[in-house]
C-alpha cells in the first residue's frame, strides 16, 4: 500500500493551532485597544486634564508625531486580527495551513510562528520573484 500523502492537517492539530491563534487574537485585541485609545484619547486617567493649557509647540508635535505612530500601529494591528479572524474561518472550513498558491500543507514550524500563513515560504518567494505578493 503506498503511503498515502497529508492533504490537510488533522482535527487534533487544527485545535492546536486554535489554540494559538485564539491566544495571539486576545493578544492583538488588547494591544489594538490601547493604540485606538492613545489615538482617540479616551481612556487616560493622567493629569492632561487639569495640566496647564499652555504648551510649547515641540511638546505639541511630539505629541502629534506619537498619535500618527499609535494610528498606523493600530492600522497594522487590526489588519493582523482580520488575519486571525481569516485563519478561525480556515481551520472551521478545514481548509487552515494549506497554501493557497502550491496547494501543500505549510509547515507547522511556519504555522506556529505565523499562523495566519497562507503560503509556503517557497511559493512566497516565487510571487516576490514574480513582483506579486
Amino acid at each position: 500500500m503506498a503511503e498515502e500523502i497529508k492533504t490537510r492537517y488533522s482535527d487534533e492539530e487544527l485545535e492546536e493551532f486554535r489554540g494559538i491563534i485564539l491566544e495571539k487574537l486576545a493578544k492583538a485585541k488588547a494591544e489594538y485597544n490601547t493604540l485606538r485609545d492613545v489615538v482617540m484619547h479616551n481612556g487616560t486617567n493622567d493629569i492632561e486634564d487639569t495640566s496647564p493649557s499652555f504648551k510649547t509647540v515641540e511638546d505639541d508635535g511630539a505629541n502629534q508625531l506619537s498619535k500618527e505612530e499609535a494610528s498606523q500601529l493600530a492600522q497594522r494591528q487590526y489588519k493582523f486580527i482580520q488575519n486571525l479572524e481569516a485563519a478561525l474561518v480556515r481551520i472551521e472550513n478545514k481548509t487552515y495551513g494549506i497554501c493557497r498558491v502550491t496547494g501543500k500543507l505549510i509547515p507547522k514550524e511556519r504555522l506556529r510562528l505565523v499562523p495566519h500563513a497562507t503560503l509556503t515560504v517557497e511559493a512566497k518567494e516565487m510571487l516576490a520573484k514574480a513582483g506579486k505578493n
